[in-house]
């Protein structure tokens, strides 16, 4: 193992660094699944648009799916659950881009520190 001999306030720098990493690994993936949920909320949305007014539709409540009369008022749910979806997968590019950049002025920070101790030595 290589001895860094980090100073306390780096070795605090390389906790926050290792917290916000797993922060970011948070966020991406739910990013990823909320992404997934919004395409397909899209994908369900195109379906009903392309479906007859005689077409029979079912919604998944739980683990029962329930036969629902009022296409309309589905679409409409749909379209709101979209939207917050949406709303929240902007949020989620937000922090993960403050991460990000939290995380590359900590990266900054040590290839100074240690950029100065190599022309020290």
């Amino acid at each position: 193992m290589v001895d860094l001999n980090l100073t306390p306030y780096l070795q605090e720098k390389l906790k926050q660094a290792q917290t916000l990493q797993q922060q970011l690994e948070s966020v991406v993936t739910q990013r990823y699944q909320i992404d997934m949920k919004v395409k397909e909320i899209a994908k369900t949305l195109e379906e009903l648009n392309k479906a007859g007014s005689d077409t029979v539709v079912f919604k998944s409540v739980g683990s029962i799916l329930i036969s629902v009369k009022d296409i309309e008022n589905l679409k409409k749910d749909l379209e709101e659950e979209k939207e917050t979806l949406e709303v929240r997968l902007k949020t989620l590019e937000k922090q993960q881009k403050m991460l990000e950049d939290k995380y590359k002025d900590i990266q900054n920070e040590f290839a100074k520190a240690y950029g100065e101790q190599g022309q020290g030595n």
